[in-house]
């Protein structure tokens, strides 16, 4: 054989192989200009765009490391017998506190990874304490005297998100960019802030809860609400709550 053989034949195998490899669609989420949440099948899944703004970080009795939502694999797999146990109690106080207050699970855990990434003990640059990342006038507000204490701060948290989503009567967007920049912020904006972390705070919250297996209740917040599938023209399915 030539090599010049050699190369076509290499040239015709990579084809057919990629060829053969299946895809995968993928349902994202981002909010357009007008503050209005779609939901698009991605395929390929578009790389996130990581902004400096949104890599704050939080200190913990272990030290320093980089804010993220999502935990490494290496550490999910090494989770120590001590770690699934918290983790299983917090799970308990979620469930108590959701009905409590008629806030969504699903949602409370999308907030909790968002904020602190179940670290109890997490501290943020800017003072904000434990699970739900309650800054210190906030607990003080709502009774909170122990902001560590995973169940006090559950109960501050999910009290004060659920006085938001009444306040926005129900619209999540605006609600959790409350919770991260304020009522003023966003009552100045009508809508969600053109705040750098506080939409990318948005968005990391809202993939967490609609992602599949999430557990999310159809009729959260006591709304009806579906999300509604339409073809654009080209050919791209879009999905919106709107």
């Amino acid at each position: 054989m030539t090599w010049r053989d050699y190369k076509m034949t290499c040239i015709l195998f990579g084809t057919l192989t990629l060829w053969t490899i299946p895809t995968h669609g993928q349902i994202v989420s981002y909010m357009d200009s007008s503050g209005k949440r779609l939901f698009v099948n991605a395929d390929p899944a578009p790389a996130p765009k990581i902004a400096r703004a949104s890599l704050r970080g939080f200190s913990t009795a272990s030290g320093s490391r980089p804010f993220t939502t999502q935990m490494p694999q290496s550490a999910s797999s090494i989770m120590t017998a001590e770690a699934q146990a918290n983790r299983q109690k917090i799970e308990v106080m979620i469930r108590e506190v959701s009905g409590r207050y008629n806030v969504d699970p699903a949602l409370i855990r999308a907030v909790i990874e968002t904020e602190s990434h179940w670290d109890s003990k997490a501290v943020s640059s800017k003072g904000a304490l434990g699970l739900m990342q309650l800054v210190p006038e906030t607990a003080r507000q709502l009774g909170v005297q122990n902001a560590f204490d995973p169940q006090q701060n559950l109960d501050g948290g999910v009290r004060y998100l659920q006085t938001l989503l009444q306040r926005y009567n129900g619209d999540l967007d605006r609600a959790l960019a409350a919770y991260n920049a304020g009522p003023g912020a966003v009552d100045r904006a009508r809508g969600v802030p053109r705040y750098r972390e506080t939409r990318e705070y948005v968005q990391k919250v809202t993939d967490s809860y609609y992602r599949p297996g999430s557990d999310r209740l159809h009729s959260a917040f006591g709304s009806s609400r579906g999300i509604y599938r339409t073809v654009s023209d080209d050919g791209r399915v879009v999905f919106t709550n709107e």
